[in-house]
C-alpha cells in the first residue's frame, strides 16, 4: 500500500476514520506515533498545500531517507495490526441493555453457566419477553448491531473462560443457588401480584384444590414414613455429602442445556380444570391448561424460564441439600431415589420427608436388609401416592396376584367342573349418538333382567330361570327415560317413611299389600308405615321381639351383617339401621311390582335377585344372620337345594330366622311343610334354638343355628344331604349352578370361618385373624399391613379431599356404591356418615369380598362388562377407583358409561380416580351425556374427576331391531 502523493485532506479523512472506530486512548497513541515518526522524516508541505511522502531535500540524504521511510512503514503497519486486534476484542462499547429491551443475547455455550454467573458475574439480568416475539434463547440475536455479535470462536473462548470461573466457585454453589432461588421466587411473586384481579379470583378454587391434594400427599407420606430420624452424622457421612453434592452439581450443568431447550413449557404434565356450576362457568376442555397460568408464563418470560432451570438444579441437587440438613443418605440409596422419581415423572420437594425416613439402617445383618427392602417398598408406594394425588396406594403388585384368587377364576373353574358355561358381553360404541332405550320396561329397564328375547328362548322356568340374569349379547348403549314428573328424591331419614309418587309411579303393591302396611298412596306421596306381612304393627317392634327371643343375637355387636330374603319393600332392613345392623335385602323382579325399587327410593339397600338355579353372587360363610319372613321360598323342595345355598352363605355359628305360617299355624299344608323342614334342618345339623310367638302381631319365629364344627356331620347315619366334594369351591358364585350338598366347616384356626369376628365396631378396623403375614397383600405388603394401610389411606382421602374439596353436599348422599372395592377401606372411612355403601368386587380382581364382610360391611360380585342388577336411578354416588382403565382391556367403555348413567339418579354424583388418559375419555363421555363436570385434576399420568348427573334425556328413541 502506498502513501505517496496523498493530499492533506485525504490523510485527514483516514485519520478521522480511525478515530471513529477506536477508543480515545488508542487514538491518542496513534496520533503521537504519527507526529513523532512521520512528519520529521517523510512529509513535506508544498506551496500548493499538498503533502508529499518519501521526498528528500538532497541527494546526500537519499539513503538515510529511504531507510527511515522503511522503518516508519513497518511501525505504521504494526500499529494497524494492534489496532485491528483491539477493535475485534474489547475496543467496542456494547450498547446498554435497558429494562425496556425486548431481546437478551446469551451465547449457547454460556447457558450451562447460568447458575454460576448469577452468583458473581456482572452480566445484566435477562429481561421480560413479549408474548408475540421470538424467545431470546433462539438463534435470533435481537436488534443489536452486527459488529456486536460474537463469532463462534469467540463464543467458545468466552465459554471456556466462564467455565474456569465456574469451577472455582463450586464450593459456594449451594449457598448461591439457594440465594438465587429466593430472589427468583420474590421476583415471580412480584410479577404475580400484577396479574389482573379477575384472573386471581378465577384461579382461587383451582389452587385451593391443588394445595389440598399436595398437602394430602405430604401428610400421608409422613404417616407412612414412620418415626425414624437421625440426630447426628459422622465424618464419613460428611464426605459422602460433599462427594454427592459435587456429582449433583456436575450433573446439573449437563441438564441445564436440556432444560433451556424446553422454553417456557412449565410443568406440562399438569392439567387442572375446575368449574363452579353456581357461577355458570363452562368446564374447560380436556388437555387445556389453565389460561391464567399460561398468561403468567408468557408475561414472566425468561424469568420463569430461569426459575425452571433453578428448580431443575434444585431437583438434581435434592439429595445433596437433604444431606446438608442432617439427613444420612448413602450413595446407593440416593441413586435409587432418583430412579424412583424418574419413574413417577416428578422432582417434588415433598419427597424430602420420604428421603428423611427411609435410609437409616446399616446393611450389615439379614434383619437390616429386610428392613431396607421394606423401606424400598414404602418409597415406591409413596411415589405412587404422589402420582395418585393422595391415593397412598401403589399400583397392585403383580406378585400379589399369585396369592389371591379372583372370582372369575373361581367361578370359571367351578363351572368347567360342572360343564356349565357363561357368556361375556362386549360391544363397541362406534361413534353412535345417545338414544333412549326402546324397551317394554320403559323407565324401569334393567337390561339383564328384562331381556325378553333371551327369556323367550328358555326351555324351563321351573327354578325361576326367567327371574335370573340374562344379559344381552351386546351391552346396550341407550339411555333409560325418566318417569313423567320425576323430582329429586327425598332425603334420609324422611325418605324411609315417604317418597314421591311420580318417581316410582306404581300402585299395584299398595292395592294388594296396603292392609299389611307395606305401602299406601297419600296424595303426591307413597307412604310406608313400616309394616310387613309378619310385622303389621311395625318393623322395630318385630326386631326387638327377635332380640328378646334370643339374647345371643345381640344386634349391632355380635350380629352386624344380615341377608333378608324376600324382603318386600325392605322395611325390616330400613329399621335395622337403628340397631347398627346393615341388611342386604333381596327380592326378585316379579308380580310384586317394583318392591326393590321402592326400597332403593326409600334409601334402603336392596338388589333384584332370585333364589333359582344358580348361586347368589356372595362369598361363602359371610352373613351373621339370614332372615326370611313369609319369603315364599320352598326351602324343603329338591333335597333342600335352596336352604343349602343359605347354608353356604351363613357363617358357622350364625342364625337362620324363619318367620312363616308353618312355624305357628296348624293348617294341613303348614303342618306338612314344618315336618319336612324339621327333617331337613336336622340332617343339615342345624340346631333349632328357639320358637317364639309375637302376641302383638300374632306371628311366630323359629331360630336355627348352623354348626361351628364338623362333629355332627361325622356322626350322621345317612349322608343326606351329601357333603360337597373337596374340589368344590364354596366361594365360586358367578353364574355357578346350585348343588344340593354341604361344605365342611373350617377347622384350622387360621382359616376363615373357624372363629367368629370380633364385635362391631371394632371389627371394622381390625385385620381379620385369618389374614396371614406371610401372604402378600394386594399392594405388595404383608396382608394385615396392607389392610391397615388401605384403611388409613381412605380415611385420609375422605376427610381431606372428599368432604370439602370436590363439591359434594353429603347431606344429599345416602345410597353409595364403590364400583371397585378392594378391602372396603372407602366404605369404612364413611362410617360416621348417614350413608350405606354397596362394595362391588369385580370378578377379574382379587377376591377380597370375604374381607369386606369380615369387617362388618357388605358387597357383591359383579362384572362391569354387564349391567348391574338394580333399578334405574338407584344411587346418589358412584365411586370408581382405577376401574375404567382395567375394564378397557375387556370391554368398551361406552356401555359402561351408559350403565353408570342408568344407575345414578338425577342430581347424583360420580367420582373417578384413574389414569389421565382414561380420565379424559370418561370426561368426554360424561359431557356427551350432559353431565356437569365439576373438577378434573391430572398430574403425572394420574387424575381425579368429579361430576354430577342432570335431568337431560335425548329426544330420539332407539329403533327396534
Amino acid at each position: 500500500f502506498s502513501l505517496h502523493n496523498l493530499s492533506f485532506s485525504s490523510f485527514s479523512s483516514i485519520f478521522t476514520s480511525f478515530n471513529s472506530h477506536f477508543t480515545p486512548s488508542f487514538s491518542s497513541i496513534f496520533s503521537i506515533f504519527f507526529f513523532l515518526f512521520f512528519l520529521p522524516t517523510n512529509v513535506t508541505v508544498t506551496q500548493t498545500g499538498k503533502m508529499a511522502f518519501g521526498k528528500g531535500r538532497g541527494n546526500k540524504r537519499s539513503s538515510t531517507t529511504s531507510y527511515a521511510s522503511t522503518i516508519t512503514m513497518v511501525v505504521f503497519v504494526a500499529l494497524c495490526v494492534v489496532g485491528v486486534w483491539m477493535l475485534s476484542s474489547n475496543s467496542v462499547i456494547p450498547p446498554q441493555i435497558t429494562q425496556g429491551s425486548t431481546r437478551t443475547v446469551i451465547a449457547e455455550t454460556e447457558r450451562s453457566d447460568v447458575s454460576a454467573s448469577s452468583n458473581g458475574n456482572d452480566e445484566p439480568e435477562p429481561t421480560k419477553q413479549e408474548p408475540d416475539e421470538q424467545p431470546a434463547f433462539e438463534d435470533n440475536p435481537g436488534k443489536l448491531p452486527e459488529d456486536a455479535i460474537k463469532s463462534e470462536d469467540e463464543q467458545r473462548k468466552s465459554a471456556k473462560e466462564k467455565s474456569d470461573r465456574t469451577s472455582s466457585k463450586v464450593g459456594d454453589e449451594g449457598g448461591g443457588r439457594q440465594s438465587q432461588m429466593e430472589t427468583q421466587k420474590q421476583e415471580i411473586q412480584q410479577n404475580n401480584e400484577k396479574v389482573p384481579e379477575e384472573n386471581k379470583n378465577g384461579e382461587g378454587q383451582v389452587k385451593q384444590v391443588v394445595k389440598e391434594f399436595e398437602k394430602e400427599q405430604k401428610e400421608q407420606r409422613d404417616e407412612d414414613a414412620g418415626t425414624q430420624s437421625g440426630n447426628s452424622k459422622g465424618t464419613q457421612e460428611q464426605e459422602q455429602v460433599q462427594e454427592k453434592e459435587s456429582q449433583d452439581v456436575e450433573q446439573g450443568k449437563k441438564q441445564m442445556e436440556e432444560v433451556t431447550k424446553q422454553g417456557q413449557d412449565i410443568d406440562s404434565n399438569t392439567d387442572v380444570t375446575f368449574t363452579d356450576a353456581t357461577k355458570e362457568e363452562q368446564p374447560m376442555e380436556v388437555g387445556q391448561s389453565d389460561t391464567s397460568e399460561n398468561s403468567k408464563n408468557v408475561e414472566n418470560g425468561q424469568e420463569q424460564q430461569q426459575q425452571q432451570q433453578e428448580e431443575q438444579n434444585s431437583g438434581n441437587d435434592e439429595n445433596g441439600q437433604q444431606n446438608e440438613e442432617n439427613v444420612t443418605v448413602s450413595e446407593e440409596n440416593g441413586k435409587e431415589q432418583k430412579s424412583m422419581k424418574d419413574e413417577n415423572g416428578q422432582q417434588d420437594e415433598h419427597n424430602t420427608a420420604e428421603d428423611e425416613s427411609g435410609n437409616k439402617e446399616e446393611p450389615n445383618t439379614t434383619k437390616d436388609e429386610q428392613q431396607q427392602e421394606e423401606q424400598k417398598d414404602e418409597k415406591k408406594q409413596e411415589g405412587s401416592e404422589a402420582s395418585g394425588f393422595g391415593s397412598g396406594i401403589p399400583k397392585e403388585s403383580a406378585e400379589s396376584q399369585k396369592s389371591w384368587k379372583s372370582q372369575a377364576t373361581e367361578s370359571k373353574d367351578e363351572k368347567q367342573r360342572q360343564t356349565s358355561e357363561s357368556n361375556n358381553a362386549e360391544s363397541m360404541m362406534g361413534g353412535k349418538t345417545w338414544t333412549l332405550c326402546n324397551a317394554t320396561a320403559g323407565s324401569d329397564y334393567i337390561p339383564c333382567l328384562d331381556n325378553e328375547e333371551a327369556i323367550k328362548k328358555l326351555t324351563s322356568r321351573k327354578h325361576f330361570e326367567h327371574r335370573e340374569r340374562h344379559c344381552p349379547e351386546d351391552p346396550p348403549t341407550c339411555l333409560v327415560s325418566l318417569p313423567e314428573g320425576y323430582k329429586e328424591s327425598i332425603k334420609w331419614p324422611e325418605s324411609r317413611d315417604k317418597i314421591w309418587y311420580h318417581n316410582v309411579p306404581h300402585t299395584k303393591l299398595a292395592e294388594v299389600k296396603g292392609h299389611q302396611n307395606w305401602v299406601k298412596v297419600t296424595g303426591e306421596f307413597l307412604t310406608f308405615p313400616g309394616g310387613g306381612t309378619q310385622f303389621i304393627h311395625g318393623a322395630l317392634h318385630y326386631i326387638d321381639f327377635l332380640q328378646q327371643s334370643l339374647k345371643n343375637i345381640a344386634w349391632g355387636k355380635r350380629t352386624r351383617v344380615i341377608l333378608d330374603v324376600g324382603c318386600g319393600v325392605a322395611s325390616f332392613g330400613g329399621f335395622l339401621f337403628e340397631r347398627d345392623v346393615i341388611a342386604m335385602s333381596l327380592a326378585p323382579k316379579d308380580e310384586h311390582e317394583a318392591q326393590v325399587q321402592f326400597a332403593l327410593e326409600r334409601k334402603i339397600p336392596a338388589i333384584s335377585a332370585v333364589m333359582g338355579s344358580k348361586r347368589l353372587p356372595f362369598p361363602s360363610r359371610v352373613f351373621d344372620l339370614i332372615h326370611c319372613a313369609r319369603c315364599r321360598v320352598p326351602w324343603h323342595n329338591e333335597g333342600g337345594m335352596l336352604l343349602l345355598e343359605l347354608n353356604r352363605m351363613l357363617r358357622p355359628g350364625g342364625y337362620f330366622v324363619w318367620s312363616a305360617t308353618p312355624v305357628y299355624q296348624k293348617l294341613e299344608e303348614d303342618v306338612q311343610i314344618w315336618k319336612e323342614m324339621s327333617a331337613l334342618t336336622k340332617s343339615m345339623c342345624w340346631e333349632l334354638v328357639t320358637i317364639n310367638k309375637d302376641k302383638l302381631n300374632g306371628v311366630g319365629a323359629a331360630i336355627y343355628q348352623k354348626p361351628a364344627t364338623n362333629e355332627c356331620y361325622e356322626k350322621r347315619k345317612r349322608n343326606r344331604p351329601p357333603m360337597c366334594k373337596n374340589n368344590d369351591d364354596s366361594n365360586a358364585a358367578w353364574y355357578v349352578p346350585l348343588q344340593a350338598c354341604m361344605h365342611k366347616v373350617p377347622t384350622n384356626v387360621v382359616e376363615r370361618g373357624s372363629k367368629w369376628p370380633v364385635s362391631w365396631p371394632r371389627r371394622l378396623q381390625t385385620p381379620p385373624y385369618w389374614l396371614n403375614s406371610s401372604q402378600m397383600g394386594i399392594y405388595g405388603k404383608p396382608a394385615p399391613k396392607d389392610f391397615t394401610t388401605d384403611y388409613e389411606h381412605w380415611k385420609h382421602v375422605v376427610s381431606k379431599v372428599y368432604m370439602n374439596e370436590i363439591g359434594i353436599s353429603w347431606s344429599n348422599v345416602r345410597n353409595v356404591m364403590d364400583m371397585r372395592a378392594v378391602y372396603g377401606g372407602f366404605a369404612a372411612a364413611l362410617k360416621d356418615l348417614q350413608v350405606w355403601v354397596m362394595n362391588v368386587v369385580n370378578i377379574n380382581s382379587p377376591d377380597t369380598l370375604p374381607i369386606i364382610y369380615e369387617r362388618g360391611l357388605f358387597g357383591i360380585y359383579h362384572d362391569w362388562c354387564e349391567s348391574f342388577s338394580t333399578y334405574p336411578r338407584s344411587y346418589d354416588l358412584l365411586h370408581a377407583d382405577h376401574l375404567f382403565s382395567k375394564l378397557k382391556a375387556r370391554c368398551n367403555l361406552a356401555p359402561v358409561m351408559a350403565e353408570v348413567d342408568r344407575i345414578v339418579r338425577p342430581g347424583g354424583k360420580l367420582i373417578v380416580r384413574d389414569e389421565s388418559n382414561v380420565i379424559r375419555e370418561v370426561e368426554n363421555m360424561l359431557k356427551s351425556l350432559h353431565w356437569d363436570v365439576h373438577l378434573t385434576f391430572s398430574k403425572h399420568q394420574e387424575g381425579i374427576l368429579s361430576a354430577q348427573k342432570g335431568f337431560w334425556r335425548p329426544d330420539t328413541s332407539q329403533t327396534s331391531s
